[in-house]
């Protein structure tokens, strides 16, 4: 029987299979839920509420689920305090699109658990845009990591789920996926800011007509970069582009 729990660490990995040195698949943040289907010694087996993404969690990074989160961090990165004071900053923090509770609020901050957040640093779940790429800033040259969701660590396709996840908008975890779930077709001629293009297992956001921006392996980071130089260069690696989608 499957049950309901929420990530309790700043960010927990999801990995291919239930052993310490599998290979990361995605990562949840803060505050977002993982629905269990078994548990295996120290981990748990499930998929991401989110996105239906499956694999396996460390049981001790997770909590069973109680009162619905109904804020979402704001801010790249935000410091956690023991007490409602500017003077009691501790060195934890949480990251852009973690959810939170709120528990109690005093003068500019809010309690979350057992620490205080500024409370400038969030806003409401049910707040939506059409821009998703307002925040890209929070993850420009973020290092490049294989099934990263996070200004920590991120890949290429998590950067569009990040920032899709940050309008509430649906949106697959990986680039095959989001390439089949983003319907409408764009040709190269017609591509505008925020349009998606794909690659074989590679996306990258087009910011407007002569330049996009990427988690690129190679330049190990998020880059910003010339549309016709990236499409020479994975032409000459053999990668051609598969389809240029708008999301809509």
């Amino acid at each position: 029987m499957s049950s309901l729990i929420i990530c309790k660490s700043k960010i927990s990995n999801l990995f291919k299979k239930p052993y310490k040195n599998s290979e990361l698949t995605s990562q949840l943040l803060f505050g977002e839920k993982f629905i269990v289907q078994k548990k295996i010694k120290d981990y748990y087996k499930g998929y991401c509420a989110y996105d239906n993404y499956s694999g396996y969690v460390r049981a001790s990074n997770f909590e069973n689920a109680r009162k619905e989160k109904l804020y979402r961090i704001n801010k790249k990165n935000v410091f956690l305090y023991t007490s409602p004071n500017n003077k009691k900053k501790t060195k934890k923090n949480l990251l852009f699109n973690s959810k939170i509770l709120i528990l109690r609020r005093e003068r500019d901050f809010i309690k979350i658990g057992k620490y205080w957040i500024k409370k400038k640093s969030i806003s409401k779940l049910n707040n939506s845009s059409n821009n998703y790429l307002k925040n890209i800033s929070f993850f420009l040259n973020t290092k490049y990591l294989w099934g990263g969701n996070s200004a920590e660590g991120i890949d290429c396709s998590g950067l569009v789920q990040e920032l899709m996840k940050s309008i509430n908008k649906k949106c697959p975890r990986d680039s095959k996926d989001q390439l089949i779930f983003f319907k409408k077709k764009i040709l190269l001629s017609k591509i505008k800011k925020g349009d998606l293009i794909f690659w074989k297992s590679h996306v990258a956001i087009a910011l407007d007509k002569k330049k996009l921006v990427h988690a690129y392996g190679p330049k190990k980071k998020v880059a910003i970069m010339s549309i016709s130089q990236t499409i020479n260069l994975l032409q000459s690696k053999g990668l051609n582009i598969i389809s240029i989608k708008r999301p809509t």
